[in-house]
């Protein structure tokens, strides 16, 4: 099959609507992961519920995310959108990562820094929120990154619930049109043009904080 620009050049407006709902999923997404896995990650710190918390966990992150798709669009009530469930669930399974990098960089936080909190009676918010927390972000923003790449990365697996993300956009035309290779390429290509930056953007993030 030959290479028609004239075609190619039609379906970018279907294509780039496409990518719009791709960065919505990933940016809501992974706005869900990063909330959920650091209050997974607190919670784990607590004797009662935390071990509870680690399995649930540890089983979603263990499972792939395409049958957790499947799974809970299937059940899902009719009136919850797909692109609903899709986010929920991107942003469900990407916090079960969320969470050990946020516990890592918890438990990088100095002993003597607890000890001292501690010593001053310090209340668990104070605690967390300004003594804790800022220690803990700051070195782990690069791995948090990465995270977001590959969230955006996964989105493609949207098109099993019929979210219109834009792999399933150019399924669709190469269905309607008969030529895939065009559509197919140029997706490809808008996958490359967003996360190629956004890992040079984070590669720089890692050297900065690694410095610091």
């Amino acid at each position: 099959m030959n290479w028609d620009t004239e075609f190619a050049i039609s379906i970018i407006p279907r294509l780039l609507e496409g990518l719009a709902v791709t960065v919505q999923a990933t940016v809501i997404g992974y706005a869900v992961a990063l909330v959920l896995g650091l209050v997974v990650a607190i919670l784990r710190r607590m004797d009662y519920i935390g071990p509870v918390v680690f399995v649930v966990f540890e089983f979603i992150r263990t499972t792939p995310v395409l049958v957790q798709l499947l799974f809970v669009f299937a059940l899902a009530p009719p009136a919850v959108t797909p692109l609903t469930i899709g986010i929920t669930v991107l942003g469900v399974h990407y916090a079960a990562y969320t969470a050990e990098v946020y516990r890592s960089g918890i438990e990088g936080v100095a002993k003597g820094q607890w000890e001292a909190c501690r010593a001053l009676s310090l209340p668990p918010l104070r605690v967390w929120g300004a003594v804790v927390m800022p220690q803990a972000i700051r070195k782990v923003i690069p791995p948090l990154g990465n995270y977001l790449i590959s969230m955006f990365k996964d989105t493609p697996y949207l098109f099993a619930i019929t979210v219109g993300e834009m792999m399933f956009v150019a399924k669709a035309i190469g269905t309607e049109a008969f030529r895939s290779m065009e559509a197919y390429t140029l997706a490809g290509l808008f996958f490359l043009a967003v996360s190629v930056p956004s890992a040079v953007i984070i590669r720089r993030l890692e050297r900065r904080y690694a410095a610091v």
